[in-house]
């Protein structure tokens, strides 16, 4: 029973505002529990996990998974007042800079992303996230890990509006070689951006090793446009590593932005070129 304690949620952040909203849903558990006559023992037991989880989460330090408050409602009848809280807790499983980042990419029309030393978050695969951020030091906990890979994941939701907004990528020849985890891992990383290169509202470029004059060599670059004409943009060069959305700076990674994709290779070329980085492993 206990095997299953780290599948039922994750832990809060320590300063994150929504941690009233965690806390307040572990209480709502403790109550609908009490309400039906179980103990917590009972309650761990019903949902197949450890009584120390439940009462983490009725404490509200631990993010339960929507699942769980699916199947609590069912078993404590809690008419819908535990499910009400699922979409919040989807959201709250992941670390606050994601939501952060997830609300712009949810909003944005126009996406420019240049990756000088790590293929895009938004083209990783799930085993190749993993792999990229067991690399960090120092290293996460199994726990944050898996947190990081399912916030990473969920931002790729962003493919799936309607409309889509216009992405273009643009991908240092290097991050398309470096065998991140191991080389089945690089090939099914590099089949799945072939597929999401032909995307229709996606263009996909590579900036081959060989071009030695390019404003990309401060570090990667972000430029994310919203329907009312702002945006906000970051890169590793400038603004302290910052994001920014003053149209004067916006226009200095604009120009940036501009020359390393007028410096890279065609999309049909860049195609090519991972059809025959795939050819070589």
């Amino acid at each position: 029973m206990g095997e299953g304690v780290d599948e039922a949620g994750w832990d809060v952040e320590p300063g994150d505002e929504i941690e009233p909203v965690v806390q307040a849903v572990g209480r709502l558990l403790k109550v609908c529990r009490e309400a039906a006559g179980m103990s917590v023992a009972e309650l761990a037991e019903a949902l197949g996990y450890g009584e120390d989880m439940i009462r983490k989460i009725e404490r509200g330090v631990r993010i339960p998974r929507p699942e769980l408050l699916d199947r609590a409602d069912q078993i404590l009848k809690a008419q819908g007042h535990l499910r009400a809280f699922m979409e919040d807790m989807r959201k709250a499983r992941y670390p606050k800079k994601v939501r952060e980042l997830a609300e712009l990419e949810s909003r944005a029309v126009e996406m420019l992303l240049y990756g000088s030393h790590n293929i895009h978050g938004l083209l990783q695969t799930e085993e190749y996230a993993r792999a990229l951020l067991r690399t960090w030091r120092p290293a996460y906990s199994l726990d944050k890990l898996e947190s990081m890979v399912a916030g990473r994941m969920a931002r790729k939701s962003v493919f799936e509006r309607s409309p889509a907004p216009e992405f273009s990528f643009v991908q240092e020849e290097v991050t398309l070689r470096r065998p991140v985890g191991d080389t089945m891992v690089l090939r099914r990383q590099l089949e799945h951006m072939l597929e999401v290169a032909q995307l229709p509202f996606v263009e996909f470029q590579v900036m081959p090793t060989a071009r030695a004059n390019h404003p990309g060599t401060g570090g990667r670059i972000q430029v994310l446009k919203f329907a009312d004409g702002t945006g906000m943009g970051r890169t590793d060069g400038d603004f302290s590593g910052r994001p920014v959305s003053h149209p004067r700076q916006l226009r200095v990674l604009d120009l940036r932005y501009g020359i390393i994709r007028a410096q890279a290779l065609t999309p049909e070329e860049s195609l090519v070129f991972i059809e025959q980085a795939l050819g070589e492993l």
